[in-house]
């Protein structure tokens, strides 16, 4: 019986058929709460603009325990943080990292890093799980503070972890800055009502490179690394300074004063420009020139500031030359021009009331959630359009991430893939 052999042309033509009907790769990753670039925009991710609790959920998994540390996601899984246990009043906690399966919401493996007692309360409204992880692909991190820093491989085993001691926070508010990847380089705040300080650890081993003191209390701002003119700078928002350090060395590079009590916003950037934002107690925006030194209040390097209706708890999002951010108590929304700093619309009420999750940029839209569990979708555009108003049923805190065509929503009980 002789063997059938398709013609070469044929074989060629099947194998370009296939791979025009196949279906599209998951290609895109959201690794760190704020995006691949720090600035809450996907460039890629086109997520539905309207869902319920329902509607357009392709899966709903409930999270142990409580935790308001944003999801990330990396190829096909799904990583979460959270704190369960003790009620609140005392005992211990059980720190954990969850991967699920980005298809059906499995649970991949779920790992207790640690088990321990909070030394201190914590803000009613925070928890003991409210810095985000953050992934290069080949290691997992997860911040838990006063509990210390975790290194995991992608598929749960641990590999290092950091004990920094105890953070004391202002009147107990609790913590959450999340750490930051930069090349070989994890960058770990540590702003607190002790001695303050800044670190660049090796992400490999968790050993320290640099160590640099701040003179600030607690802050609960994320580093940002941006490039300028070959040089990376780590950029942190302070109650005192604004300030710029050199990712190398740790040396300061430049510090400008004029913000507000204890900040929480993280900064974003635009080319060789840095905007710094708070609001509690005060408000102030600046935008900042990279290639500045020393103390720059009152220089050229400083483009523009503004001084109402900024931020008091959730960063900014850039997208498009465009900077969105929202007050936390009223939701009113305000538009800039990034590089002006002149209005496209300011002070525009919204059906949103107090907001923690940042907004973030997706598909030529802007996403913002407040913790009614509402998520009002406008056009990323120079004039405001609100195009849906969406409610999961739960309390947002934590900043959603755009995928794909998938939008994540880590609700108080819940974790959404959202997807039509």
């Amino acid at each position: 019986m002789t063997s059938r052999r398709f013609p070469l042309a044929i074989s060629l033509c099947l194998l370009a058929l296939s791979l025009v009907i196949a279906p599209a790769a998951r290609a895109d990753n959201w690794p760190h709460w704020r995006g691949e670039g720090g600035n809450g925009v996907s460039t890629s991710a086109s997520p539905p603009t309207e869902w319920s609790d329902t509607h357009n959920v392709k899966w709903k998994v409930a999270i142990p325990g409580r935790g308001s540390g944003s999801p990330i996601v990396w190829e096909d899984r799904v990583y979460v943080v959270t704190s369960a246990g003790a009620a609140a009043g005392g005992g211990a906690l059980d720190f954990i990292v969850m991967c699920l399966d980005r298809a059906s919401g499995d649970i991949v493996w779920q790992k207790t890093v640690v088990t321990g007692t909070p030394h201190e309360g914590t803000h009613g409204t925070n928890n003991y799980a409210s810095a985000s992880p953050t992934t290069d692909g080949e290691h997992l991190y997860a911040h838990f503070g006063s509990q210390g820093l975790f290194c995991l491989t992608m598929d749960g085993e641990p590999v290092w972890d950091r004990d920094f001691g105890d953070m004391r926070t202002r009147n107990e508010f609790g913590e959450g800055s999340s750490p930051t990847i930069a090349g070989d380089k994890i960058i770990v705040p540590w702003d607190h009502e002790g001695p303050s300080s800044l670190y660049a650890l090796d992400k490999l081993t968790g050993d320290i490179i640099w160590q640099v003191d701040r003179d600030e209390p607690t802050n609960w701002s994320t580093p940002l690394v941006v490039e300028h003119d070959g040089r990376q700078q780590v950029v942190m928002n302070g109650q005192n300074f604004a300030c710029a350090y050199d990712l190398e060395s740790g040396d300061e590079l430049w510090r400008c004063a004029g913000q507000t009590q204890r900040p929480a916003a993280s900064a974003v950037a635009m080319g060789d420009t840095v905007f710094v934002m708070s609001g509690f107690r005060g408000s102030f925006a600046g935008a900042f020139r990279l290639d500045g030194r020393g103390d720059l209040q009152g220089s050229p390097h400083v483009l523009w500031t503004k001084s109402r209706d900024t931020p008091d708890i959730a960063s900014p999002v850039l997208s498009n030359g465009r900077l969105y951010y929202y007050k936390e108590k009223t939701g009113i929304l305000t538009c800039l021009d990034a590089a002006t700093g002149e209005p496209h619309y300011a002070a525009r009420r919204t059906n949103l009331r107090t907001t923690y999750a940042s907004p973030v940029a997706a598909g030529g839209y802007v996403y913002l959630s407040d913790r009614n569990g509402t998520t009002i979708v406008i056009k990323d555009a120079d004039q405001f359009e609100e195009v849906a108003t969406n409610n999961i049923g739960e309390t947002i805190d934590a900043t959603p991430a755009p995928v794909d065509d998938q939008l994540f929503i880590r609700g108080e009980r819940h974790l959404f893939c959202i997807e039509e």
